[in-house]
């Protein structure tokens, strides 16, 4: 096991599907106490049960983490029912309509992109941060992406989204340093995700060519990034900061 994650409590955004359920699936096999919220209250719902019925601990809630009186209240929920936040997975994201120029991109579409995936995110941590200061330490990772490590032709709007989650990961992870909080975040390459489904969808060459210039000649699963984002929470981890770790099949290091 893990070091150090039975009994923690663990919050998960975007728990409703793809990698976001995965982790939790992962947390609670290390016996961790989750906090599944998602918009779709139904898949929130059912990664709880998935939980449950293993006899594990979940309680499930519907949130948009673009508005802030939500994330707070999120935040007070997870203190109200566990005691506590030990963990923080800030992964709730969207592709946003893949493969437009950006000439071409509505104003309305950017907009919708950059509120979920990065001002998201910077939400979660600006009530995420304060409980784990009280409490004297936490850990969160931010679910950034390869293509906030690289330029993506594909997908222009999401790709300055995903670069912004990793400048904000880097500069709360030094801010708050020394105060016993760790910030990091994962960057997937293409991960067998219903939002991955959306771009095959929208161009069904996107899928081979993805296989075809990936070092492993494959597509990677939720659950290889949910480990990740396991260990950079855990004992484990305990001195790394600041990090954004390419879960990727090698595809960075060409």
């Amino acid at each position: 096991m893990a070091g150090g994650l039975a009994g923690k409590v663990v919050l998960i955004t975007g728990g409703a599907s793809g990698i976001g359920r995965a982790t939790a699936l992962v947390f609670a096999r290390e016996r961790a106490k989750l906090i599944i919220a998602d918009m779709n209250e139904e898949g929130a719902q059912q990664t709880v049960h998935m939980i449950t019925e293993n006899g594990g601990e979940a309680t499930a809630l519907q949130v948009d983490v673009t508005r802030a009186a939500e994330v707070e209240a999120m935040i007070s929920k997870a203190v109200e029912t566990y005691g506590r936040l030990d963990c923080a997975h800030n992964n709730a994201g969207i592709l946003g309509t893949p493969f437009i120029r950006l000439t071409e991109y509505p104003e309305d579409e950017w907009d919708r992109i950059i509120d979920i995936n990065m001002k998201g995110v910077w939400l979660c941590m600006k009530y995420e941060i304060p409980q784990m200061m009280q409490q004297g330490s936490g850990a969160i990772v931010n679910t950034a992406s390869a293509a906030g490590l690289v330029g993506s032709a594909a997908f222009p709007i999401y790709d300055a989204s995903k670069h912004g989650v990793v400048g904000l990961t880097k500069s709360a992870a030094l801010q708050y340093a020394k105060r016993g909080i760790r910030v990091n975040a994962v960057c997937p390459g293409v991960i067998q995700t219903p939002m991955v489904a959306q771009g095959i969808e929208a161009n069904p060459r996107f899928e081979q060519g993805a296989i075809a210039t990936n070092p492993s000649g494959r597509l990677g699963h939720p659950e290889e990034v949910a480990e990740a984002v396991m260990w950079l929470c855990s004992d484990a981890a305990s001195f790394v900061t600041g990090h954004a770790m390419s879960v990727d099949g090698g595809l960075l290091a060409q």
